[in-house]
């Protein structure tokens, strides 16, 4: 039922549709008799918003009351149905003005029935988007088509000058009509190209440039110009290089230069969406493609996007204020404009490194945002959820008339249509929705994109900061400065010379002008939450590197000056972690990490980890090994960084650090084993069995040793690993360049080797120890299991027995590391005499402290980990224990961690409780003052007040007990 309010309207749509009937042979009151009630309503409701479609049906009254009798306009419009009604309207079509006519005729078909389903609901937002531009790429494609023809029966095909090709215009649809988003009475921005110069093949020849010109202007001819049958889409050519005063047409490679040259932010922002209507998958269009990206997308983390796209807010807002837009519902605050600013932001900054948001479509793009934790989930939704609202109702307002228009009405009858259009009761209520929409936008685009209006950074207090920074101060604003901001410690005349130096630096006098406004806009505000650290003089130490490694990629400097909480994470970790400042030092691009304090004060789970690392990979080209090796290497230093932080901020205790650094190391291991195992295997072909069939899996396994086998990795941890291999010894590869199967394996070690230790523009992802491997240094690579299995039983020594009791499988083959198992529990439950193995454990130790101790006879100095009474006697203990015990008891070799192998000792009766936790309380009291100083770059001696203030004196005495209770009595 309609509103009351618009009773009058809609007699008044009955009284034109019966009189403009009688003039185009539509008899409406016969026609409204045969419809069934229902339909009677649909129809009312339409025809009550959308005078458009009131006016629009007398025009082809035989063809649009054949669609209403039976019900027609309720079917989706799709591209191929819009295909058809060209075909037949333009049957016979000879001329330039025949096409003309059966394009307009085409266009109020569509139009009606998209309206129509569009006002009854029946068509989502973005299916109503989606059929307008599928008609507007119909009538580009086709008229294309048929105006070539055209000019080529005057002129001949263009055709390449170097290749000798023939050549067409590619037609790039920008803005909304690019990404399928079309609005009811869009313009449609278009920009014209052609690959190559050269001249027509006749009969009247003409230059390529020429013939293209032509064709371009014909085009927007046939669909732009008024006449008694309307126009088809307004056609909008400033997009195009050098705008209206640009040419119309350009080939690829004056294209090129223009972008490299010339190209502005605001035409990067526009080229997000754009599109090749005219074929994507053509070699043509792919090229054309290849040399937008570069432009479009940043190959880095690109944070100057926020200025551009704030001036270009700013600009809007001034043109909303001097023409009294508010009410608009697209350039006024909080309109569509801002959702699809903010959705563009972080495809400009991030779109260079993450392929996936270099999507045209807005929904698309904020469904990637919430899914990569760019943005929450929640506000996702909130940007979701108030786009579609915004956009039906900017259809709303056009479908009224047909007019290009976001403002919301004066007039009472245009608002009750409007409300009606929305499904809402009355006025208010549209009102009331629209603007809790409109506040989440403003919200979420204050919180991302704010504008310079909205910026608090340029108060008088950050003035003062500022002219601290240029050193504009004389010694009695010093003073002042002082007394408004006392200095946290004693140090503002070292924060004053650590300033000057860096002024005074080469690299920062090397700086080009817009490089150096970005550094004085950082620094008044790094300056002013410096003052909120502890210790502002060694934070400031601490953090200067990383300004000096950043200073020419500014992109960094507008990072930490847009994100306040990314500035202020920086220097509460650089305060706390001397290593943490030095490692973003030496990788900026970690300055990402900063950004979500929730996610970088909070480890994923192993499973997490492992499906992050698949989809950053998925991403690259699978024969990509150079950009797969800078995402692995930027992955993990990445979550390196993430458990520092966790650590130095009391987060997580060490336990669960140690755990998440070797839950990452498992994971990049995986990955690495079957990233090589893919490239051998596209190479060499697929290992054989003894059948001589394909292996179709990697049947190697990768042994953890020493601390990442003991799930005790570091920050700076090498990783002591054994590989091995269980395939049939006889056997080959399957492809053409064929390997026998140890070699393949062989070669795969040392590919997994080269993606681990090669140094890349990120550095290397792990340093590699391979002495553990049978025969050390002079062993083979990868080692089949056989042999290993020989080795341990007949050659190796007892210490290789010791770093047994810590090995245990990373990743690889159930099969192969099913054997190694069983052969690490014969060879480490074999029964020992106990004195022999006494001494040679001690020999070892001694070693050990003989060549990596101390050396300090008069007890002043202490190393934590190879001094008597360290770590090493804690690990060497537990490690005699299971080679001393685990014949008698099993369950010793069922972990491979130090703690737990404490508690089985415990357990099985071998260790008194007491001393078991005196060594445990011990052990992670030394582990965590070991990260500790890794942390704060330190090395490990410690001197006698530091061991009685930490309490590591009577540690070091049991130990030293308890050694000599197990070893030497």
């Amino acid at each position: 039922m309609l509103p009351a309010s618009l009773a009058a309207h809609w007699q008044q749509i009955q009284t034109q549709l019966t009189d403009h009937g009688v003039h185009h042979g539509l008899d409406w009151p016969g026609l409204w008799a045969q419809l069934p009630e229902q339909q009677q309503q649909q129809a009312q409701r339409v025809l009550t918003i959308s005078r458009y479609v009131a006016d629009a049906l007398p025009r082809e009254a035989a063809w649009f009351t054949s669609a209403l009798l039976e019900n027609r306009f309720l079917q989706p419009l799709t591209r191929p149905t819009i295909a058809r009604w060209l075909d037949e309207l333009s049957a016979g079509a000879s001329s330039e003005d025949d096409w003309s006519k059966a394009l307009r005729k085409l266009r109020r078909r569509a139009m009606v029935q998209i309206i129509w389903r569009d006002l009854l609901r029946l068509a989502p937002t973005l299916e109503t988007t989606r059929a307008l531009s599928d008609l507007a790429d119909e009538c580009v494609v086709r008229s294309l088509d048929f105006l070539t023809d055209i000019l080529a029966a005057r002129h001949g095909r263009p055709m390449g000058r170097q290749s000798g090709a023939e050549q067409s215009m590619l037609v790039l649809g920008m803005g909304k009509l690019g990404a399928y988003e079309l609005n009811l009475s869009s313009d449609i921005d278009l920009i014209f190209t052609y690959p190559e110069s050269g001249d027509t093949s006749g009969p009247k020849v003409i230059s390529n440039q020429e013939f293209f010109v032509k064709l371009g202007q014909k085009l927007i001819q046939a669909l732009d110009k008024p006449t008694a049958d309307g126009f088809v889409f307004r056609t909008d050519m400033r997009l195009r290089p050098y705008g209206q005063s640009g040419p119309l047409v350009m080939n690829f490679r004056s294209l090129e230069e223009y972008y490299q040259d010339q190209g502005r932010d605001w035409e990067r922002y526009a080229m997000v969406k754009a599109r090749v209507m005219n074929g994507e998958h053509q070699p043509a269009a792919r090229e054309l493609l290849n040399i937008l990206r570069p432009f479009t997308y940043r190959v880095y983390v690109d944070y100057s996007a926020f200025d551009s796209l704030r001036s270009m807010k700013a600009m809007i807002n001034a043109e909303v204020r001097r023409r009294g837009l508010e009410n608009n519902v697209k350039l006024g605050s909080g309109g569509i404009r801002e959702v699809e600013f903010i959705v563009q932001a972080f495809q400009l900054i991030r779109g260079g490194q993450d392929k996936s948001l270099q999507t045209r479509e807005i929904i698309k793009v904020l469904e990637i945002l919430a899914a990569e934790g760019y943005l929450p989930a929640a506000a996702c939704t909130e940007l979701r959820d108030a786009y579609l609202f915004l956009r039906d109702s900017e259809h709303a307002l056009q479908a009224l008339n047909d007019e290009q228009t976001q403002l919301l009405p004066e007039e009472a009858s245009a608002q009750a249509r409007v409300a009606l259009a929305m499904g809402c009761e009355d006025w208010p209520q549209y009102l009331q929705q629209l603007e809790q929409h409109r506040a989440r936008v403003r919200h979420h685009f204050a919180q991302i994109v704010a504008s310079d209006e909205d910026d608090q950074h340029n108060s008088d207090e950050l003035l003062q900061w500022a002219d601290m920074w240029l050193d504009d101060l004389d010694e009695q604003e010093q003073q002042a400065f002082l007394q408004q901001h006392p200095c946290p410690c004693d140090g503002f005349t070292d924060v004053q010379e650590q300033l000057h130096q860096f002024r005074e630096s080469r690299a920062v006098l090397g700086m080009q002008q817009i490089g150096r406004e970005r550094l004085d806009a950082l620094m008044p505000l790094l300056l002013r939450e410096l003052w909120q650290q502890p210790q502002p003089v060694v934070t400031l130490q601490r953090v200067m590197p990383l300004l000096e490694a950043v200073v020419r990629r500014t992109a960094y400097l507008v990072l930490l000056k847009e994100n306040p909480q990314a500035l202020t994470q920086l220097l509460k970790l650089c305060g706390a972690s001397s290593w943490v400042a030095a490692y973003i030092a030496q990788t900026p691009l970690l300055l990402d990490e900063l950004l979500n304090t929730s996610s970088l004060y909070h480890l994923p789970t192993r499973q997490e980890l492992a499906e992050e690392l698949h989809l950053r990979l998925l991403r690259i080209d699978e024969e990509d090994l150079e950009q797969q090796m800078e995402q692995l290497r930027q992955y993990v230093r990445a979550h390196k960084l993430r458990a520092a932080a966790c650590e130095v901020m009391d987060a997580l205790p060490l336990m669960k650090v140690s755990d998440y650094l070797t839950w990452l190391a498992e994971v990049t291991l995986e990955t690495v084993l079957n990233l090589s195992w893919s490239q051998m295997v596209a190479k060499y072909g697929y290992p054989t069995d003894e059948q001589g069939d394909p292996v179709t899996g990697p049947e190697m396994v990768v042994i953890g040793y020493g601390k990442v086998g003991g799930l005790e990795l570091s920050y700076s941890s090498d990783l002591d690993l054994v590989l091995l291999h269980n395939s049939y010894s006889m056997g080959s590869t399957t492809g053409e360049r064929s390997q026998e199967n140890g070699v393949f394996y062989t070669r795969m070690g040392q590919r997994m080797i080269h993606i681990l230790t090669t140094q890349t523009r990120a550095g290397d992802l792990y340093d590699v120890d391979m002495r553990l491997r049978p025969s050390g240094n002079s062993g083979m690579i990868v080692a089949s299991v056989k042999s290993f299995g020989e080795y341990q039983q007949q050659h190796a020594w007892t210490w290789e027995h010791q770093a047994l009791v810590r090995a245990r499988v990373l990743c690889g083959s159930a099969n192969a590391a099913e054997q190694f198992e069983q052969i690490r529990r014969a060879t480490l439950s074999r029964p020992r005499e106990l004195p022999s193995l006494r001494e040679e454990v001690r020999a070892m130790r001694q070693k050990m402290v003989d060549n990596l101790g101390s050396k300090d006879a008069s007890g002043q100095h202490f190393h934590l980990k190879q001094d008597a009474g360290g770590i090493v006697d804690i690990e060497f203990l537990v490690q005699y224990g299971v080679l001393a015990w685990s014949h008698h008891y099993p369950e010793l070799l069922d972990v491979t961690d130090n703690m737990r192998l404490l508690d089985a000792f415990e357990a099985a009766g071998l260790m008194d409780p007491q001393d078991r936790q005196t060594l445990q309380e011990t052990y992670l009291s030394y582990r965590a003052e070991t990260h500790r100083r890794a942390l704060q770059k330190q090395d490990l001696l410690l001197d006698a007040e530091t061991l009685t203030r930490l309490g590591f004196d009577a540690r070091r005495n049991d130990v030293t007990r308890l050694w000599k209770l197990w070893l030497e009595a």
